[in-house]
């Protein structure tokens, strides 16, 4: 587990870290091949469950679908979102955390960050459990979505947060949404890895949900590049499905089973 946390760590100001978001073995097995960090994101509240927001996403609901993606995990780093109300205080998110790692053999969660859980972040490192963090936008405290950074005191409030997080222990960090300059600040002064998301090339490493980069989620901000849209294809082919049936096309005797 920890070989794995330390290839990424010497991957800053080398080459950069490829991640994206996976909730089913199925989409795992193809990420795999291709990224250095899966992540089982909150998002599944969004992508999967149709919720406005990730914040009555359960613990069992991310440790089930992360059961799942660890099957089809080799090589890469998984990480787990920890849900909101998860880790309010040590206690609470050291058992939870715990409880992640015991179920679904993952190498590492993730905690948002509200500015007040830095000492969780290192009571969790303290008790082995590795960590990533997260700032900018975090959707479980955020209610109204911005870019974060835009000026220089604001940019270096965010610098700040991050140097917390670094010292508490965390091998990495999530930047959301924020401006190009408090990135690239960011990612420079940081000795851990930034992993951007809608934060510019600078960061060390770049993440988006998996579902909004194919085209099937119905969420496409600036920030997100669809690379195709698999909702278009989707449809084509069950347009086609259903013709056939109607038609008496599909069963073919060829699909038929014989003896």
């Amino acid at each position: 587990m920890k070989k794995k946390i330390i290839k990424i760590l010497k991957k800053k100001n080398k080459s950069k870290i490829v991640s994206l978001t996976a909730y089913s073995k199925n989409i795992a097995t193809i990420l795999d091949s291709h990224c250095d960090i899966v992540l089982v994101g909150d998002s599944v509240a969004n992508v999967l469950y149709g919720h406005k927001n990730t914040h009555n996403v359960k613990l069992e609901t991310i440790i089930e679908h992360a059961i799942s993606v660890k099957k089809g995990i080799k090589k890469s780093l998984l990480v787990v979102d920890m849900p909101k109300g998860t880790y309010s205080n040590k206690k609470i998110a050291l058992k939870n955390a715990k409880k992640i790692i015991k179920l679904t053999k993952c190498h590492a969660v993730k905690l948002e960050n509200n500015k007040k859980n830095y000492d969780i972040i290192k009571y969790l490192v303290n008790s082995n459990i590795s960590v990533m963090g997260h700032i900018g936008y975090t959707p479980q405290f955020k209610k109204k979505f911005k870019i974060e950074g835009k000026s220089i005191v604001k940019a270096n409030k965010l610098l700040n947060d991050a140097l917390k997080i670094e010292k508490a222990g965390a091998f990495s960090i999530v930047l959301e949404c924020l401006a190009p300059e408090a990135s690239k600040l960011i990612t420079n002064k940081l000795k851990i890895p930034t992993i951007g998301i809608g934060s510019s090339v600078y960061c060390d490493g770049q993440i988006l949900v998996t579902d909004d980069l194919l085209g099937m989620s119905g969420f496409y901000p600036k920030f997100v590049k669809k690379y195709i849209n698999l909702n278009t294809t989707i449809e084509k082919t069950i347009k086609k499905y259903s013709k056939e049936v109607k038609l008496e096309k599909f069963p073919s005797k060829r699909n038929f089973l014989n003896g």
